[in-house]
């Protein structure tokens, strides 16, 4: 009985074991930063894709239907998911502006889309902008840590700092400020939801590519199949349209 035991686990040790048996599953962080990211519940964290919606996110999740990938994807903020991705292989971040200091941090997939930094006068103004120096002498409205305000700060603009980017549409709109620095999707989607209608993009300047940033011990196998499934939805149209969808 003891032989036999030995022989069958000894046969059984050498079957091929099935793709997905061995997979490992691939885990993806990112943040509310609509509408590029975002709760699709309004919740500040959620546990899988179908309630995570945002321009990268549909980029993503179109991505990886052309693959044969398992996946989760997770809404938590940034720093969270940062490290994780920084720590683990498989594990994944969106939507991540490619710079120097982080280019050998990960393997990279995309752009996945741009973000651009926009000026924003109120609805009627008839300030012009040919040049970021146009607005020197004015108060700009901005908010504390954001990379746009400390650009600004450290060439000597005058930035009116807040803890939350949401407000300074209002302030824009009632002339607590007289430009507001944000991007030039998510400027608009702040407006909106503060009902304030109209604001004029007057410069944009600092166009920056958004990646999926993968750990760099992720297999190339994966890699391979992530690259190629985007290169899908930009030959079959997908990207463009979700591109159009977002106004882009």
């Amino acid at each position: 009985m003891g032989r036999h035991f030995a022989l069958l686990l000894s046969a059984l040790t050498l079957l091929p074991v099935s793709t997905a048996a061995t997979a490992d599953k691939l885990y993806f962080y990112t943040e509310n930063f609509p509408p590029y990211n975002m709760s699709a519940t309004g919740r500040a964290y959620e546990h899988n894709d179908k309630t995570i919606d945002g321009l990268c996110t549909e980029m993503v999740k179109a991505m990886l239907s052309h693959t044969e990938l398992d996946y989760v994807i997770k809404l938590r903020n940034w720093d969270y998911g940062y490290n994780k991705v920084l720590d683990k292989p498989n594990h994944g971040i969106f939507c991540t502006t490619h710079t120097e200091s982080r280019a050998s941090l990960f393997k990279w997939v995309g752009p996945l889309t741009r973000n651009l930094w926009t000026v924003f006068a109120p609805a009627g103004s008839d300030i012009e902008m040919t040049d970021l120096e146009d607005a020197r002498g004015k108060t700009i409205g901005g908010y504390r840590g954001d990379v746009m305000t400390e650009y600004l700060l450290e060439r000597g603009y005058s930035v009116s700092q807040i803890d939350s980017d949401d407000l300074n549409p209002k302030r824009l709109e009632l002339g607590q400020i007289d430009l507001w620095i944000a991007d030039r999707l998510a400027g608009p989607y702040f407006a909106s939801q503060q009902d304030v209608e109209d604001l004029q993009p007057v410069y944009s300047f600092n166009d920056t590519e958004l990646f999926l940033a993968m750990n760099p011990a992720t297999p190339q196998s994966v890699m391979d199949q992530l690259n190629e499934g985007f290169e899908e939805i930009i030959a079959n149209g997908m990207y463009e349209a979700i591109e159009d969808k977002y106004g882009l």
